[in-house]
């Protein structure tokens, strides 16, 4: 324990009242205006201009520094002390993808002194304290989920996720489906029932998700297929590859920008991926364009959006909601449920509609592992 932390400690560990004591100097600290005096005012507000500064963007970020690349040179950047202190319910301040102005304060070194306006938003809910917004990447255009079967297994719930992540913070969602080599030569350590089961959600999910009007690209990096079709749906936009661990991000994309990143295999034992990107980078592709590649995930909650908001993401509801009974009716066990009757008649599918209950029940977390 630090020096500093001392008087906390004791203050906590030894002292009958510290609960009320904690909340007495919070409720001081929200009333005192001193802390607000003009001399300690944000200089970033949207009156300062910042447009003789250069511009960079965001391409890396460590714990040491933020890289920023800027007329082909890239600068490692800290944080303005003003812009730490802003509050918002933004986890990070800054993530991939970000348009900068910053001031350089070496040969390659500088402070970003103004973060620009962005976009759009890839993020979700942060894991931990699940109060704040987790920012993944930004300014970018689409976001191509990477899915397979069988290693990982195909799981639709997160795929439908990441579709209304990527609408709510307008970009365009585009279905990878990678390892097809895999639907005809299925891992020898499934058993035959599961290996059915999988066949069987794999057809069930091509004949659904074909109707939803996104674009479903299948490839396979062992066997080299699909690699130029998604070349073009890359080219001249920036990018973000997401997923689960081990569907194949990595391979994708040294295979689209002959790149040699670091990959890992799926662990056989549990099925699942293992984590190859330990951050995000932006990385430059042909004709102008950007590709990110993140980490894979174990959870996807979506950040700000209620139950209320989630039908809205599932078209296919739309000719029938108006005919619902009630008015405000979840279509779940509401009597005279036009949306229900819809599932029951083959006119909505029984997958889409089990991921829209996961999702209004608030079912979140880890449902896939």
């Amino acid at each position: 324990m630090t020096q500093h932390d001392d008087s906390d400690y004791y203050e906590e560990k030894f002292s009958p009242t510290r609960k009320e004591h904690r909340k007495e100097k919070k409720l001081a600290s929200s009333k005192d205006r001193s802390k607000y005096k003009k001399t300690d005012k944000p200089k970033n507000l949207p009156t300062q201009d910042f447009s003789s500064l250069p511009k960079g963007r965001v391409i890396a970020i460590s714990k040491e520094a933020i890289i920023v690349s800027h007329d082909h040179k890239t600068y490692s950047c800290t944080l303005r002390g003003l812009l730490k202190k802003e509050r918002n319910k933004q986890k990070n301040l800054i993530t991939i993808g970000d348009f900068v102005r910053f001031e350089p304060s070496g040969i390659d070194q500088g402070v970003i002194a103004h973060i620009e306006e962005r976009k759009s938003i890839l993020s979700r809910r942060e894991n931990l304290h699940r109060r704040k917004e987790q920012m993944i990447a930004v300014n970018i255009d689409q976001v191509l989920i990477v899915v397979t079967p069988y290693m990982p297994r195909l799981k639709p719930a997160l795929i439908d996720r990441y579709i209304i992540a990527a609408i709510r913070g307008n970009m365009k969602p585009v279905i990878i489906f990678n390892k097809v080599d895999l639907i005809e030569n299925p891992p020898t350590s499934w058993h035959a029932d599961d290996i059915e089961k999988e066949k069987a959600l794999i057809d069930l999910f091509l004949e659904t998700y074909s109707k939803l009007e996104i674009p479903i690209l299948l490839s396979s990096s062992l066997k080299k297929e699909g690699i130029e079709a998604i070349k073009q749906i890359m080219d001249g936009k920036t990018s973000v590859f997401s997923g689960q661990s081990g569907v194949g991000k990595t391979s994708l994309i040294n295979n689209c920008c002959n790149l040699d990143l670091d990959t890992k295999e799926v662990i056989s034992k549990t099925r699942k991926g293992a984590h190859s990107t330990s951050s995000s980078i932006l990385l430059p592709v042909e004709k102008d364009g950007f590709c990110i590649d993140t980490p894979g995930i174990k959870s996807f909650d979506l950040w700000d959006i209620t139950p209320e908001d989630i039908q809205i993401y599932y078209d296919e509801f739309t000719p029938f909601i108006q005919d619902c009974k009630f008015p405000n009716c979840m279509h779940l066990h509401e009597p005279g449920c036009r949306v229900k009757k819809a599932v029951d008649e083959k006119q909505i599918s029984q997958l889409r509609y089990n991921s829209y209950c996961t999702l209004v029940k608030g079912d979140f977390v880890n449902e896939w592992e």
